[in-house]
């Protein structure tokens, strides 16, 4: 009988994915779901939680690397991507927060980190785009920045993983935040990639305007994400 759906929700043994409530018993504490189920469910728990550590450990590393490289050689699309991996840091510990006290229920509200990474998110695209328009008028050229490749390349490599874990995660245990936050992975992708390929020729062939246009493309991704999340925090 433990492999059967349970008859209320529709959770199987290994999987809340069929699950026809999942904001009455997206912990299943008080569930109808055996005990195998909630036993499932706690193990995949904790592979999300430790997949948001390694999320957070290398967030920190792309704040610190990102905004310290772009300090030095000029970049503001190495300070764009320093200022939106600080906000997914901030949401990932909210994320991280919220798997880590299943007690809570779905009654659980991170709406006051959600609003402040949104107001972060919005104020980034102003102070970084203002800043890159009055750099370039005022003719500032970028410099190559080999540690900011090398923390390109590792955000490329890095952002997949997380992406996928957070995704699987997030649609095998019904859970919203998790499968939000792998949006935000995500989007991180297509920055890195954005990031990668405007440092290296900058690098190479020295075209160092290459940074404003990294800018731009980074900003926009933050763009669409701040609006998302206006959209999200409003619905």
């Amino acid at each position: 009988m433990s492999s059967l759906p349970c008859q209320s929700c529709g959770c199987a043994a290994s999987s809340c994915a069929t699950c026809r409530t999942p904001a009455d018993c997206s912990n299943c504490a008080s569930c109808c779901c055996s005990d195998i189920h909630q036993s499932w469910r706690k193990t995949r728990t904790g592979a999300g939680i430790k997949i948001e550590y390694f999320s957070s450990a290398w967030m920190t590393v792309e704040v610190i690397g990102s905004v310290w490289s772009g300090l030095i050689a000029g970049s503001f699309a190495l300070l764009a991507f320093g200022g939106d991996s600080l906000v997914e840091l901030l949401s990932g510990i909210t994320v991280l927060s919220f798997l880590r006290k299943p007690l809570a229920g779905p009654s659980t509200n991170p709406g006051r980190t959600e609003q402040l990474t949104n107001a972060l998110l919005f104020a980034l695209i102003p102070v970084i785009g203002l800043l890159a328009i009055y750099s370039y008028v005022t003719g500032l050229r970028p410099e190559a920045s080999p540690v900011g490749i090398v923390i390109a390349v590792g955000a490329v490599i890095v952002m997949p993983y997380l992406w996928l874990g957070k995704r699987r995660l997030g649609l095998e245990t019904r859970s919203s935040i998790l499968s939000m936050d792998a949006v935000a992975s995500l989007t991180c992708i297509f920055m890195s990639v954005a990031l990668l390929g405007g440092l290296l020729v900058e690098y190479f062939f020295g075209l160092w305007w290459v940074d404003y246009l990294a800018t731009a493309v980074i900003l926009a991704f933050v763009s669409r994400e701040a609006v998302e999340s206006y959209h999200e925090l409003h619905e």
